[in-house]
């Protein structure tokens, strides 16, 4: 037996639970250290969504009993109707019965064929629709929250600790210390990742290319935002004299 398959099914999904208890816990230690701040207030907004998703993804992952009933009767009806038109259009006529009107016949009943095909391929996928549009509804919050969680990092240059040059006067004061700095770039890069992982979710039991190909969209957004926030990160290690540089993802507090 081989040993790797007897690991717990939980490292293999997303654990809605676990993602809502880690954003919790990283707005708490935000406030903690940024008090009334505005990125304090956008991760609690985070983790108001984070909680709102767990209800939608499963939302999403249960089949409709109703609708699926409904469109069960209709494609039914209409399969009924179309058996019982081909069967009056190919009874055998008492006259002679000739090879131009058969030509006719065959055309409508192929064209009959066509259409109810188009109705029931309709119906049949609008289950799948209709979760489709909740599903990349909530995504697209999730791609909007991304961009707010950078807009609260562009002003934060590295170049505040060095102390060069005079302030415009145009932007408020700021007065963080390079640590403080080092910890709001991280916050903001956390809630980048988290929020990828909170958009995973929505698609992670409902299995459709459109939603799919929208949260991988989400998730190249949020790495290359947090790539461009390490990059700040890293540049304020090389002006610590003897500290070397973290790894991303490191312990903090």
């Amino acid at each position: 037996m081989d040993p790797r398959s007897s690991q717990p099914s939980q490292y293999k999904t997303l654990d809605p639970q676990r993602i809502a208890a880690t954003i919790d816990l990283l707005r708490r230690r935000v406030e903690r250290r940024f008090p009334q701040s505005g990125l304090a207030r956008v991760c609690g907004e985070l983790d108001r969504i984070a909680e709102q998703a767990r209800q939608r993804a499963a939302w999403i992952a249960r089949p409709i009993p109703g609708l699926r009933i409904v469109v069960g009767l209709l494609v039914a009806l209409i399969l009924l109707g179309l058996g019982g038109t081909l069967a009056v259009a190919v009874r055998l006529p008492r006259e002679s019965f000739q090879l131009l009107e058969f030509a006719q016949v065959l055309e409508s009943g192929i064209n009959d064929t066509v259409l109810v095909g188009a109705a029931i391929f309709f119906l049949v996928t609008i289950e799948a629709r209709i979760k489709r549009r909740r599903a990349l509804g909530a995504i697209h919050e999730m791609r909007a929250i991304a961009h707010v969680i950078d807009m609260h990092q562009l002003t934060k240059d590295p170049e505040w600790v060095l102390g060069h040059g005079r302030e415009t006067g145009i932007l408020p004061p700021r007065s963080m210390s390079r640590f403080e700095l080092r910890r709001y770039l991280d916050y903001c890069s956390e809630m980048l990742s988290l929020t990828g992982k909170v958009a995973a979710l929505y698609v992670q039991r409902f299995d459709d290319p459109v939603a799919l190909q929208a949260v991988n969209e989400v998730e190249d957004l949020t790495n290359g935002l947090s790539r461009k926030i390490w990059q700040k990160i890293m540049i304020l290690h090389t002006l610590e004299e003897g500290e070397p540089p973290p790894r991303p993802g490191g312990p903090g507090a």
